[in-house]
């Protein structure tokens, strides 16, 4: 469990019956870290969730552990915010700003940073007690999924 948390990079999160979202992560300390929010990666309910399963992939892509996880949601100007949430701006890609002003934004936003932490005495599922099917889901019904007409031909092509 804590190769495989500290190699992560995306973590496929779930909370109760809902589907699996990949979202990104942050390995700190033997748990993940995990900003969601305005302006950010869309995780529905797991500030407020108490626990998540987690899904962890390997080197060569596929699944390699799956537990449930403990979900601490991290408050704007704790102590732990603030060593952690600099951390985390840090590793954050195509971020507008200085590291300062996105940890401000997240703090303004209400955006939620969470610590995704592994039980000490549950054992994850790993090999060989993996589930065998993919785990893929039917794909969600969303506006951006729409039929679209074929586009029209301007003149007639002749065969020979």
């Amino acid at each position: 469990m804590d190769e495989a948390l500290k190699k992560a990079a995306l973590a496929w999160v779930s909370i109760g019956d809902g589907p699996a979202l990949g979202l990104w992560c942050m390995p700190l300390e033997g748990s993940l870290i995990v900003v969601s929010g305005p302006g950010e990666q869309y995780a529905p309910g797991l500030a407020e969730a108490s626990t998540a399963s987690v899904r962890l992939r390997g080197d060569n892509g596929g699944l390699i552990v799956v537990s449930d996880m403990a979900v601490t949601r991290l408050q704007p100007g704790s102590e732990e915010w603030t060593t952690v949430a600099p951390q985390l701006a840090q590793k954050r890609l195509n971020a507008s700003g200085t590291f300062d002003e996105l940890v401000a934004r997240w703090a303004a936003a209400g955006c939620a940073i969470v610590r995704l932490t592994p039980p000490e005495q549950h054992a994850p599922l790993a090999s060989p007690d993996l589930p065998t099917d993919s785990g893929a889901a039917v794909p969600r019904q969303t506006p951006a999924r729409n039929q679209t007409r074929k586009p029209f031909k301007l003149h007639r092509v002749r065969r020979s």
